[in-house]
């Protein structure tokens, strides 16, 4: 069962978003909301088959997966719970990101769900990309501009299935709930809440602000160690 749907937030919104990458995000994060400083993005190492793709930020569909036990249900069964899985992840605010958690415990892993077919697929239903502490395949044959952060890669889909959707999943860390906003990249992925994300794109700037006279004196050919302390102090000054 899917939770609530929260209001769409203006795409204009996402779009500022989309211009910072994850790290810069968490940075702004630890500025507007510090009491997430340890929760709501992952924090386990993700395989990036695409690492120059840009930002993505979409919100959540949320999905539980399983690849060593074969499904328990009929044939009829399984073929209608997988025209709802697609209704599920092709509808609702968008875009989507499709955030996969592996249940097969140390097995995880064992079998992709995702390649070739599932790329493209969700892909057409309006998904940017999957993040899942899963496996993937087909790296050469995946959807263009599809990205993916997954737990690792490997060659067989074993009886994959989608266990359950809508709920809350944990990935590679991260608690996220259907329809929260996710912002994701190379590095990893973070839960923005939609109360706060406006606020996101100023505190980056400030971050950035900041930064400037470290950065600056750091790679100068006249660093010292004086001036560091000064480009510190500089940088704390910054508001």
């Amino acid at each position: 069962m899917t939770s609530p749907a929260a209001a769409p937030l203006a795409p204009s919104i996402l779009e500022a978003l989309a211009r910072y990458d994850t790290p810069t995000i968490c940075n702004a994060m630890e500025i507007v909301a510090p009491e997430r400083r340890l929760i709501g993005y992952t924090t386990k190492p993700l395989v990036c088959p695409f690492p120059d793709l840009p930002p993505m930020v979409g919100y959540a569909r949320t999905v539980t997966i399983r690849s060593v036990v074969k499904s328990a249900l009929p044939a009829e069964e399984q073929a209608r719970r997988r025209i709802a899985y697609y209704e599920y992840v092709g509808t609702g605010h968008g875009p989507r990101i499709t955030v996969i958690q592996d249940i097969d415990g140390p097995d995880i892993g064992y079998g992709a769900f995702w390649g070739e077919v599932q790329s493209n697929v969700h892909k057409a239903l309006g998904c940017l990309g999957v993040i899942t502490d899963g496996s993937i395949r087909d790296i050469p044959q995946w959807a263009p501009g599809f990205q993916a952060l997954a737990g690792s890669i490997g060659p067989s889909h074993a009886w994959v299935h989608a266990e359950s959707f809508g709920g809350e999943v944990r990935v590679a860390g991260m608690t996220v709930h259907s329809d929260d906003l996710i912002h994701a990249d190379r590095h990893g992925a973070i839960v923005i809440p939609h109360d706060i994300a406006a606020s996101l794109p100023d505190a980056a700037e400030l971050c950035a602000r900041r930064e400037t006279p470290i950065l600056e004196i750091a790679r100068s050919a006249d660093f010292s160690l004086d001036k560091l302390k000064e480009a510190l102090k500089r940088s704390a000054e910054i508001h």
